[in-house]
């Protein structure tokens, strides 16, 4: 049973029941993670890119792929989206992301399922927001290619943390064999792997820099249309390579509803 109202003590004792949060909200003034060592976290991040997209979003339909507790869902809703639907492999976010909704008074459709899993949504989206998932996947690249495949309608929001260099070099369409020292270059695109953690966390595995960030998306298929943010890009659909397309062939089997 849905509760209609809740007292300030009722939320408190059930944001603690929830812990830990990664996402800092505000439920009618209860904070979830007043001491995040980002600060304000994501709505930090938010003020940054939020002119980037429509302040109308009446009639759209969301994607919200590594929903964590809904932030960003429950900002498009209250930007006057039809439908929100919020993904998360991690069954406490999505405790908590009903939780944050319910106290919020917007509706979403929360799923227990991947990025891998987008092909059972059987779905496409006016906007599909991939922000913070990038760089905690084995398979990134993998990812975006299942994203525009399968639920990619007409933009994506992307986000991933980056390191190294933020300048982007001029590369060039090919190389000799014998052309090394390109990759000593630090604005060349680069993809870090972490072997162990990073910042404490195992599920850190490839973090881009901004060169490698950019190049991934137009790799996969994704229009860069603005960069409001050091490590934020809005996208459209655009035209993969032949080489592209013919290993996403042989993938099939992944992407398969």
């Amino acid at each position: 049973m849905i509760k209609t109202q809740w007292s300030r003590s009722e939320i408190e004792h059930r944001v603690a029941e929830l812990q830990p949060w990664f996402h800092n909200l505000d439920l009618q003034g209860v904070r979830t993670a007043p001491n995040h060592f980002l600060g304000d976290y994501p709505q930090l991040k938010w003020r940054t890119f939020a002119h980037a997209l429509p302040e109308d979003m009446r009639g759209k339909t969301v994607l919200d792929i590594g929903c964590n507790a809904g932030f960003f869902s429950i900002e498009m809703k209250r930007r006057g989206a039809e439908r929100v639907v919020g993904l998360d492999t991690e069954p406490l976010y999505l405790d908590q992301a009903r939780f944050a909704s319910e106290i919020s008074g917007c509706e979403l459709e929360l799923h227990e399922l991947s990025v891998y899993d987008v092909a059972l949504l059987r779905e496409r989206f006016d906007l599909v927001l991939f922000t913070g998932v990038f760089y905690h996947l084995r398979h990134p690249l993998l990812a975006l290619d299942l994203i525009r495949e399968h639920v990619l309608g007409d933009r994506m929001v992307f986000q991933s943390m980056q390191r190294g260099s933020a300048n982007v070099g001029r590369v060039a369409p090919d190389y000799p064999f014998s052309e090394t020292s390109i990759f000593d270059s630090p604005d060349f695109p680069s993809l870090y792997f972490i072997e162990n953690e990073y910042s404490s966390d195992a599920t850190n595995w490839w973090i881009p820099n901004r060169a490698c960030a950019e190049a991934v998306l137009r790799s996969a298929g994704f229009a860069i249309v603005s960069h409001p943010e050091a490590e934020v890009y809005v996208c459209e659909k655009a035209e993969v390579a032949p080489a592209v397309t013919a290993e996403l062939a042989q993938a099939r089997p992944w992407s398969r509803p």
